[in-house]
């Protein structure tokens, strides 16, 4: 089977009203880079159809990560509106602190950094148990009607969680990053095998994250797309500890024409919820492997082989 030359897949963010690239380039290996490398791995993404680039403000220490891409300056002014930037705060050294005056200072320093007057999405990293609601709806409000951030959304966030914030935010939430990959699929393992005793992928982990954002049009963000669980490293290769995994992956590469990276990127691409996948390499090639990853439609028996493969269960 001969793959055509990519054209990326794009998703609708509908609470954003924007279109995104399906692939998200995440930025938070770049603080050791030279400027030229980072501009060689920002242009190769956006050579591919990536429009959307994913930083946080403890990438690489305090804005560490955003300063190296605002140096190298990887996407000139003059093309700021072709790229979709977004960062996420709210994680800060032994604590996380959703206070408005955390949640403005940050966003600030991240313009500053990044060398841009705004976000196109903020999300909040890491729920915070001390959030206060009307707090967190303060500091959207001044960011958002100051034309510092455009939208707004959440990280790691269970659907009461982002209830609770919805309830006082008067913008949409409208994306939620998410840990998700073939290894590590507790999104979809756990509504497969719902209802089964004795069995660990029964246990409900996310409190039905997964259905709640389809429901209520919330994109989800996938994280560690090509990750085992914690404490994690690349499964691709792993033979192992995933030996079945990587000869299933190994003989859709083959039929396909393409490599397991690009598999593994498919595979989370069919899911029906349209998820955008974020990656987080630093190779230009695997930037464009996972581009035409994302173009390829599994059948359902591929789609569950890998899934069988990764040694998730069907009842």
């Amino acid at each position: 089977m001969v793959i055509e030359p990519t054209v990326m897949e794009t998703v609708e963010l509908t609470r954003a009203g924007v279109t995104v690239s399906r692939v998200v380039l995440g930025l938070m290996r770049i603080k050791n880079l030279s400027d030229a490398e980072i501009r060689e791995l920002v242009g190769t993404a956006r050579d591919a159809g990536v429009t959307m680039f994913d930083h946080a403000d403890i990438y690489g220490g305090s804005h560490g990560c955003e300063q190296r891409y605002g140096d190298a300056q990887a996407v000139p002014e003059s093309e700021r509106d072709q790229v979709t930037i977004q960062s996420k705060v709210g994680i800060r050294s032994g604590y996380f602190d959703f206070s408005r005056e955390h949640i403005i200072s940050s966003v600030e320093q991240s313009l500053t950094a990044l060398r841009t007057d705004h976000l196109d999405i903020l999300l909040l990293h890491r729920p915070d148990t001390l959030m206060e609601p009307d707090e967190v709806a303060e500091a959207f409000d001044e960011l958002h009607s100051a034309g510092k951030v455009a939208a707004f959304g959440v990280s790691n966030h269970t659907p009461g969680q982002i209830e609770l914030l919805a309830r006082s935010v008067r913008q949409p939430l409208v994306a939620n990053q998410l840990q998700f990959s073939i290894a590590n699929a507790a999104l979809v393992a756990q509504g497969l095998a719902a209802n089964i005793m004795g069995l660990d992928q029964s246990a409900d982990r996310d409190l039905g994250i997964l259905d709640y954002s389809r429901l209520n049009n919330m994109t989800i963000q996938t994280w560690g797309s090509v990750q085992k669980p914690p404490p994690g490293g690349v499964f691709i290769g792993d033979r192992e500890n995933y030996g079945p995994l990587n000869e299933a992956l190994d003989e859709l590469a083959a039929a396909y024409n393409v490599t397991p990276d690009a598999i593994a990127i498919a595979w989370i691409a069919r899911h029906p919820a349209n998820m955008q996948i974020v990656i987080g390499t630093t190779n230009p090639r695997r930037v464009q492997d996972s581009a035409t990853g994302a173009a390829i439609r599994l059948t359902r028996e591929e789609w569950y082989h890998l899934f069988t493969a990764a040694g998730h269960t069907l009842p």
